[in-house]
């Protein structure tokens, strides 16, 4: 499995292009973040140029896809984002759906899709591909729309478009539906990106219930050529964390 390390999880206190550089020290050539207002667009596209580290995504400056009323701001969130991510040379935009407006869920579900195919015409021009993430609604995202993960794939394939896709995060659907291995294996034609942490806690995945060797394993088989964000909050200090991530998780070579 190709590892991608969260920048705002393990380089806090130094600059962005500063972390860059430490990923890749350590043996990773993947990395991912989420604001990108306060990134020095040249310094990180020459840190990246460097080391060989590739920016895999930001995320969206707006996420409330469940209310067509503000499809209008939605919208110029995603070009605003999708502008910088071309400067900056990313591929990929990660966006939430929004909050449970308490309508109808299948209302709230047409929002999202209509959302996203009014994305289309910025998305083709820019050629960024965006993904939703179903996330955990019992523990970290109180009140938050798209928990479910089959959800998500309903959406991407009424969507029916290459450049929308999921974010499939292991640990928020360890929480919520489980049944991993099939989930992702049966759905690769709408995954883009895979994130992961142990549950419980949310911190190392050798520290979780879920056998991440295992996981990875059948999802390699199966096909999956992207790569798997280490999004967690080490318990161990934060670099020696990555270092048993790679050894325990990475390619073997």
């Amino acid at each position: 499995m190709r590892l991608c390390v969260p920048i705002p999880c393990f380089f806090k206190k130094i600059p962005f292009d500063a972390a860059i550089r430490r990923v890749a020290a350590l043996g990773y050539d993947a990395a991912e973040t989420y604001s990108w207002k306060s990134i020095d667009v040249d310094a990180t596209k020459r840190a990246c140029a460097e080391t060989g580290v590739e920016l895999l995504s930001i995320c969206t400056t707006e996420f409330r896809m469940t209310d067509p009323a503000l499809r209008t701001q939605w919208l110029d969130g995603l070009r605003e984002s999708c502008a910088f991510a071309q400067r900056l040379g990313v591929k990929r935009l990660i966006t939430q759906v929004g909050p449970d407006t308490g309508a109808p869920r299948a209302a709230q579900h047409e929002s999202i899709v209509a959302a996203l195919r009014d994305a289309r015409p910025i998305l083709e021009e820019s050629g960024v591909t965006i993904m939703i993430e179903p996330l955990n609604t019992l523990f970290n995202h109180p009140g938050y729309y798209l928990w479910s993960a089959v959800e998500g794939f309903d959406i991407i394939r009424e969507v029916d478009h290459p450049l929308v896709k999921v974010v499939y995060d292991i640990y928020h659907q360890q929480i919520m539906e489980g049944n991993i291995i099939p989930n992702i294996t049966q759905n690769l034609d709408c995954i883009a990106h895979l994130h992961s942490a142990g549950h419980p806690g949310r911190h190392e995945l050798q520290f979780g219930e879920n056998d991440y060797r295992v996981i990875f394993d059948a999802v390699d088989k199966a096909g999956y050529t992207g790569a798997c964000g280490l999004e967690y909050g080490p318990l161990l200090d934060p670099e020696e964390s990555l270092r048993i991530a790679r050894e325990l998780y990475g390619p073997k070579m």
